[in-house]
């Protein structure tokens, strides 16, 4: 399943995507154009489930929720579970108190429709998520900069009003040389996590997404610490997330491709992480406890611009696009700083 942030007024509400088109495996291997992470076919359509926070708050009732519009509408899950995987859509379900699914059939039947032209779509992340982005997670990248593998995971933080959907323009601060591509694989986190050891933070996985971890290496070369060039306005395209069970082990190899202006200029795979997701989780979860709806960025592999002899970046009028199996593109355009906010 795929769920995307839709903004009604001052409200964020996450969407079920229904008729999304899956990406094509051969696109990936070829180096050519996946469908975009956000894109649907001719009719699809959204249901509206709840807001964000009250999604976050109750991911296995709304996941059963989900579940069960699929069915109704007729569309197959991209994982096809056995009847007696208690989240098939027809098992019989239990929530906490022992109540059966009558709410998650009324919460169903209740779904507001529609269609992905009616809708303005964000990221379906909280305004309270924390987001944290991987500095060094690829033995390729390593290789790259020519940086020893780090120790303990290397971990900075971005705000979700860096984020932005599949899309969007993203403009180049004043002063900046161009924008550096990192093609990334999201985590977001489906439970609380305090303290965990790295199979229950593995296990704890709600989604994967899409994501571009857009930099300012001036602003991040200015200071030891990178929060400035890592928070550039609208610098964060996510795509929607899918759920966990029809993306798989990442550590089993996602292949992720970066093209700037239909060019590969990376072509990486997440079995070359250096920390594995359950080990980053578990790391963080020892110092602070994280939520549902928090967000990993899980590190780039090798191919970003400023390691490049001369140093490239993207420029207005490029588009760089990102490629990971199992979860699509996201495509953005690159604009000039007059398109700030």
């Amino acid at each position: 399943m795929r769920f995307t942030g839709v903004r009604e007024g001052r409200r964020v509400l996450v969407g079920l995507m229904l008729e999304a088109v899956t990406p094509d495996p051969e696109s990936a291997s070829t180096g050519s154009r996946a469908p975009a992470a956000g894109a649907a076919t001719a009719g699809g359509r959204v249901a509206l489930l709840a807001e964000v926070d009250d999604f976050y708050a109750d991911l296995a009732t709304w996941s059963r929720t989900a579940r069960r519009i699929v069915a109704a509408q007729g569309y197959p899950s991209q994982s096809q579970r056995p009847i007696s995987d208690p989240l098939a859509a027809d098992a019989p379900q239990k929530t906490t108190d022992g109540v059966r699914t009558a709410t998650d059939d009324v919460r169903a039947a209740a779904a507001e429709m529609r269609t992905m032209s009616e809708v303005d779509l964000v990221p379906a992340a909280r305004a309270g998520a924390r987001v944290l982005g991987m500095g060094l997670n690829y033995h390729d990248h390593a290789v790259e900069t020519g940086l020893a593998v780090p120790k303990y995971p290397p971990l900075f933080a971005r705000w979700t009003a860096s984020l932005c959907v599949d899309g969007t323009p993203v403009p180049v601060p004043p002063g900046e040389r161009g924008l550096d591509w990192e093609g990334e694989l999201a985590v977001v986190v489906g439970a609380p996590l305090t303290d965990v050891d790295e199979a229950t933070a593995a296990a704890s996985v709600f989604g994967y997404a899409v994501f571009n971890d857009l930099s300012a290496r001036r602003a991040q070369g200015s200071s030891a610490q990178w929060t400035l060039g890592k928070n550039a306005d609208r610098s964060g395209p996510i795509g929607p997330v899918v759920t966990a069970d029809e993306v798989g082990d990442p550590g089993a190899g996602l292949r992720l491709v970066t093209t700037v202006n239909g060019e590969i200029v990376q072509d990486g795979n997440t079995s070359n992480m250096i920390f594995s997701i359950g080990q980053i989780l578990s790391f963080v979860s020892r110092t602070l406890t994280l939520n549902p709806g928090d967000i990993l960025i899980t590190g780039t592999p090798a191919g970003v611009g400023y390691t490049r002899t001369p140093p490239r970046y993207l420029h207005p009028g490029d588009t760089v696009e990102v490629t990971i199996d199992r979860l699509g593109t996201i495509r953005t355009p690159v604009v000039d700083s007059t398109h700030r906010p």
